[in-house]
């Protein structure tokens, strides 16, 4: 089984998806984790380097890898992961994917206190900040309906990640 957590930046899919994982009895594969050490370099260095495009580019190759070579994980994606290319086509295909969705002021209150290694917004104040992250989500609302399960992702607890992993196995159970 392969499972793909899709979510805006900060909407908790490493932190879930280390706790689901464990709850599947999966591998836990964080996407710019993997890239980091494919390519020995951050994500904001990939950023500053050569911008989103590039960076798009890269994520892609190594997306790709991971459906192409890891039978069974919990793969976290980035926030804008399914949003380019045939991204999102390719996770469906290739599994389960889960959206944890969030509303924009609860994610602008959790990157105001860590936007250090986060390139698109660690520049950005919290008017700014907000405004932008309604604006992304307006953007990326298509994709991230395109998710098979759909999550709120606000006061994820033990409960509440059994009766996701459980959702889960049932949505990858074979039909007769």
């Amino acid at each position: 089984m392969k499972v793909f957590l899709l979510g805006y930046m900060a909407s908790g899919k490493t932190t879930i998806g280390k706790k689901l994982a464990k709850e599947l009895k999966l591998d836990f594969i964080d996407l710019d984790a993997y890239i980091e050490a494919q390519e020995k370099k951050k994500v904001s260095e990939i950023f500053n380097e050569g911008g989103e495009a590039l960076f798009r580019g890269v994520e892609m190759k190594y997306l790709k890898e991971l459906i192409n070579l890891e039978p069974d994980a919990l793969i976290s994606t980035g926030g804008g992961t399914p949003c380019f290319y045939d991204n999102i086509k390719d996770m469906n295909q290739a599994g389960l994917t889960v959206y944890l969705e969030m509303d924009a002021k609860s994610l602008t209150y959790r990157l105001m206190n860590a936007k250090g290694d986060r390139p698109l917004v660690n520049k950005l104040g919290e008017d700014e900040l907000l405004e932008f992250v309604e604006q992304q989500m307006e953007e990326r609302k298509f994709y991230y309906s395109e998710a098979q399960i759909k999550v709120n992702a606000l006061g994820f607890n033990s409960v509440k990640i059994k009766a996701l992993a459980l959702q889960i196995e049932e949505a990858c159970q074979p039909r007769n």
